[in-house]
């Protein structure tokens, strides 16, 4: 099995991509998102000094650990819509 398989681009009229890029630019300016990636840089140069092989991993924020790329999405294979509640 291939482990580079990429999911197909969504088809958006222009104006929709427009209203999605700035969207999804504001949800990542919030608060929390900047406050997690500052977190993932700190500790993905922290694990890199100390020699860890970081292709391809995730930090997890609620597990506190470095995961696959595919484990750290959908809340675990629970999918989202019951994450936080």
């Amino acid at each position: 099995m291939c482990n580079n398989l990429v999911m197909a681009k969504q088809k958006l009229s222009p104006a929709a991509a427009a209203a999605k890029k700035k969207r999804d630019l504001e949800a990542a300016k919030t608060p929390y998102r900047r406050k997690c990636k500052a977190e993932n840089q700190r500790r993905r140069r922290a694990a890199k000094k100390r020699g860890f092989k970081l292709s391809g991993m995730d930090f997890d924020h609620k597990d506190g650990k470095f995961k696959s790329v595919k484990a750290n999405r959908g809340n675990d294979g629970r999918g989202t819509k019951k994450e936080g509640k």
